[in-house]
């Protein structure tokens, strides 16, 4: 464990804003991330938490060209929506900016500035893969292929999801345009590179001497890539949507967005201080000797561990990672979060859910993928609800508050402790003591299992002391045993903070104390004649009924399209007509289908976003409902009018005849 006062930044990966995160996104890198930074608070170190959307690339230019709209309008809106769930579960972060700011763009120049006056940047030509059908570059990310190394058919132009190798595209075999499913071809263009290779020596020390610091996997996956030897990586990119590169003879060209990205971090910080009115503060995390903490998941530990940590080598400045947290990888009942599937729990429904931010918490955190992959399985979550957060914690601090609460008037008693009183309390210190190593060698689940062995060790000190039984007969014995687990609830308050941080912020609240440190925990803090609130369950027990109704409340995800669906006014509602026709052509463009439909006499243009779901021949004379008189942009394309589906893989049909005129009553 460090010593108190010790100076510490924690970032979170920077999530990609062009989509709606799920559970797998929010316990790979936010939770944990959170749950650190507010045990690092308790512990009295001078702690910074920050973090942000990345906001840049070819997705973001496609996504909204797709949808009609500008690209930041689109960061926008996917901004808030992010911003507001993160908030809704209640991560502390003290800054989460957005790398389409200004104050990004500035510090990005200024970093490249830096490495390219060092001499670490050099010209080359690059073959991109540029798709003739889509008429436009492709990103690293935009190109699927397999994999050279492992024969992986779905590997992306950067990297091999299954044996994480760092690839370019022209490395994978038969590779396609995962917008259209062409085959791209390879054009040579001119760009910047970031001289990877000069500073292969130093990367391999400085990770070489993280051993015992990051955990066994990290290590071993950075230093393979080491082995394999470092070439020269391209930074920069030909697209619009971007943070510009300030030499001549590139205007036209925009930093890679996994070169702009992770000085987002830098950005976040320096936006801190700004707003915060500390001027130069952000110096102290970035030039003062902190120590910086990246959560991120595991297909970021290469960019992490090699490209980032290269990136501030090269630029001289700044303090480079005391540890990467790599986390693996969280599955949903036997299989992976799909989103075109909707198989998952997505978190833009969490808040709608009808159960509190704490509940979601805490079986999270105990899935926390450390060190290997976990899974979310319903019936688990239920059983470790209802047996170890309301059967156990919950429980005991209830209990304790309510026993006061009824045979002391609510007044705490003085008592004078035995030495089996004492020994409690002091076991508490001990499970403060195990549990501040832990949380710093960031063992979270460890930790939380301190918090739950100490509330099962009050509830069996409590039903050993039989303060319902003492009460009538020793009511000093009753008293001292109340005492004692008084105290302990407020020891809970404080180990459980980082996790339930509501719950802890109630449970403080009902003892009529301020919430403390992690120095409180093995005090007698609670002293006799405290009054406390009345007392209230903390958590709810979910039976079957509720536990399907989150598990479909949660499953489903909201698509570009329907966050982007043109509002109607409600004077023109009356004139949208529901109609069926059928389809008499049909034309794949991408995840899209582009439909002529007949109706009435007439053909409609219509894009609906079908195309994993129908192949094109399927819908080829098949009646469906088109509500008609709305036009909007889908795929980049007008459409005249709205097909109806049941999510996106039941199409709305009818098994019979319409007359001409195709009108649904």
């Amino acid at each position: 464990m460090a010593p108190k006062g010790e100076r510490v930044l924690v970032t979170c990966a920077l999530p990609y804003v062009n989509n709606v995160p799920h559970i797998g996104n929010i316990v790979g890198s936010h939770l944990p991330a959170d749950i650190f930074a507010r045990f690092c608070r308790l512990a009295g170190h001078e702690t910074l938490f920050v973090g942000g959307s990345d906001e840049h690339g070819t997705p973001i230019e496609v996504a909204a060209q797709r949808l009609g709209v500008e690209p930041k309008e689109l960061c926008d809106r996917y901004y808030e929506v992010h911003k507001g769930i993160y908030d809704w579960l209640e991560i502390s972060y003290d800054n989460f900016s957005r790398t389409s700011l200004e104050g990004h763009h500035a510090t990005t120049k200024e970093f490249f500035l830096k490495i390219h006056e060092r001499g670490l940047v050099s010209e080359g030509t690059m073959r991109l893969p540029f798709c003739t059908r889509c008429t436009r570059a492709l990103p690293d990310r935009y190109v699927e292929g397999i994999c050279p190394r492992c024969g992986y058919d779905g590997a992306r132009g950067d990297q091999c999801e299954r044996c994480s190798t760092l690839l370019d595209p022209e490395e994978l075999k038969e590779p396609r345009c995962a917008i259209c499913g062409s085959r791209p071809e390879m054009r040579d263009k001119k760009h910047l590179f970031l001289n990877l290779d000069k500073l292969s020596g130093p990367l391999e020390g400085w990770i070489e001497g993280k051993k015992g610091v990051w955990s066994p996997h990290v290590i071993a996956l950075a230093l393979g890539w080491i082995t394999e030897g470092l070439k020269p990586r391209c930074i920069t990119r030909d697209i619009k949507w971007g943070v510009k590169v300030p030499l001549p003879g590139y205007e036209g060209t925009v930093f890679y967005v996994w070169f702009d990205a992770p000085i987002g971090y830098i950005s976040s910080t320096k936006e801190w201080a700004q707003k915060a009115g500390r001027g130069e503060a952000w110096r102290d995390y970035w030039h003062g000797g902190a120590k910086i903490f990246h959560f991120i998941g595991k297909d970021n530990i290469p960019f992490h561990t090699i490209f980032w940590p290269g990136m501030l080598l090269a630029n001289g400045s700044y303090e480079l990672p005391y540890r990467v947290v790599g986390l693996q990888y969280l599955n949903y009942e036997g299989g992976k979060i799909s989103k075109s599937r909707g198989w998952g729990v997505f978190c833009e429904n969490l808040p709608r859910a009808g159960i509190s931010p704490e509940v979601w918490r805490f079986y999270l955190s105990m899935l926390i993928p450390e060190a290997n992959d976990t899974e979310w399985k319903w019936k688990e979550f239920q059983e470790r609800v209802n047996n170890e957060l309301v059967a156990n914690l919950g429980n005991f601090i209830y209990r304790t508050l309510s026993f006061i609460q009824k045979n002391f008037d609510g007044v705490v008693p003085s008592a004078t402790l035995t030495e089996e009183d004492q020994a409690i309390l002091s076991a508490g210190k001990r499970c403060a003591e195990e549990y501040k190593t832990l949380l710093w060698d960031v063992r979270l689940r460890d930790g939380l299992r301190k918090v739950l062995e100490l509330s099962d060790t009050g509830n069996r000190y409590f039903q050993g002391r039989e303060p319902w039984k003492a009460i009538k007969t020793d009511k000093e014995r009753a008293a001292a045993t109340l005492c004692v687990c008084a105290n302990l609830c407020y020891y809970l308050a404080i180990l459980m903070a980082p996790y339930l941080p509501a719950s802890a912020t109630r449970v403080c609240e009902q003892l009529g104390v301020a919430m403390g440190d992690l120095g409180d925990v093995g005090m007698s803090r609670v002293g006799g004649g405290q009054r406390l609130k009345e007392p209230k369950p903390l958590f709810p027990k979910l039976d079957d009924e509720a536990v399907e109704r989150l598990k479909k409340a949660t499953g489903r995800v909201t698509r570009y399209e329907e966050m982007f669906l043109q509002e109607v006014d409600p004077k023109e509602f009356s004139r949208l007509e529901l109609r069926v026709g059928r389809v008499v052509k049909a034309e794949r463009d991408g995840r899209y289908l582009g439909l002529e439909v007949e109706v009435g006499g007439k053909i409609k243009n219509v894009m609906a976003p079908l195309g994993e779901a129908y192949a094109p021949e399927e819908l080829v004379g098949k009646p469906v409902v088109l509500l008609e008189n709305l036009e909007l942009m889908v795929g980049g394309r007008k459409s005249e009018g709205l097909l109806l589906s049941i999510q996106e893989k039941a199409l709305v049909t009818l098994d019979r005849e319409v007359g001409s005129e195709g009108k649904v009553g």
